[in-house]
């Protein structure tokens, strides 16, 4: 496949009913009101989805509601390994990219412990890549169950695959993201950036754009600041970043709320509580966003 877009990749939520259902008619809704607000792919299926609290058969009701209702309009991208054999993984990778998915997005930590190594992760993916014969995918360093970073070595020899065009790197580290820019070059492959408090050095080094929980709450400003990076909305992402992680994704659910769309706060994961003195400050957030916008 040919690189995916540059811009923002939003990390989509899952909404929900009150009975913890899935609401697919807000999930359709979703897909549009990103999709509206500059985001130029879509990651379905991700740890912002709770994908690991919805069900195998859910997982991929979900990415085909996504990719029928995108219709083709920007890629969308999907998780499609979870626990159990390489085989099993292949097997519901290949199911994944079934439903007109343009890559399935590998997680590393689910094809070795932590302590195990580099070799032994990177002899299990040449496994799923011969088992899944012609499958573009990306790499995404999910930090639950833990976090596993992909270092260069490792990132090098995926990329000679062919087959690698999206990573969603979560190091925390510039210089660790400059290094895997710089050893992507020339390839189809493209570094989206989860940490938002270096997102503006980030896209100066040369990163495809973004794919961070920031853009559940505000798409339209992530979408313009990976167009427009600028210092003011980066030290506002830098304030606001722990704010924006508390009761997330419920936190993310009220202030998509309070703009204006028509999403439960119903939430399968345990998470803190959203109380009336958080449901505060993001009001505050809320005003002080706005300034960010044109009039």
């Amino acid at each position: 496949m040919n690189t995916l877009p540059r811009g923002f990749i939003p990390v989509m939520l899952t909404p929900f009913n009150d009975d913890l259902s899935i609401d697919f008619a807000t999930l359709r809704a979703l897909c549009d009101h990103y999709i509206d607000n500059g985001a130029v792919g879509l990651f379905a299926n991700c740890l912002s989805s709770e994908m690991y609290e919805l069900s195998p058969s859910e997982r991929l009701e979900v990415i085909k509601t996504v990719v029928d209702q995108t219709v083709g309009r920007v890629p969308v991208v999907a998780t499609g390994t979870f626990s159990g054999s390489i085989e099993k993984m292949a097997d519901f990778s290949n199911q994944v990219y079934a439903l007109g998915v343009d890559a399935v997005i590998v997680l590393n930590n689910q094809f070795v412990s932590a302590e195990e190594s580099d070799e032994l992760f990177l002899a299990r993916i040449h496994q799923w890549m011969d088992l899944t014969p012609g499958v573009p995918f990306g790499i995404y360093e999910c930090p639950v169950p833990y976090k596993r970073l992909v270092s260069i070595p490792v990132l090098t020899k995926l990329l000679a695959s062919g087959r690698l065009c999206y990573h969603k790197d979560t190091s925390l580290n510039i210089d660790q993201v400059k290094a895997k820019i710089q050893a992507g070059m020339g390839e189809r492959f493209g570094v989206y950036d989860a940490y938002m408090v270096h997102a503006k050095a980030s896209l100066a080094a040369g990163s495809m754009g973004l794919s961070c929980i920031q853009g559940n709450f505000f798409p339209d400003l992530i979408s313009a600041f990976c167009s427009n990076p600028t210092n003011e909305f980066q030290a506002f992402l830098t304030e606001n970043m722990d704010l924006m992680h508390s009761a997330y994704p419920t936190s993310a659910k009220y202030v998509l709320q309070k703009q204006g769309f028509p999403i439960s706060l119903a939430t399968r994961r345990k998470v803190d509580p959203l109380t009336e003195s958080l449901k505060a400050k993001l009001d505050e957030l809320l005003t002080s966003a706005s300034q960010y916008r044109s009039p």
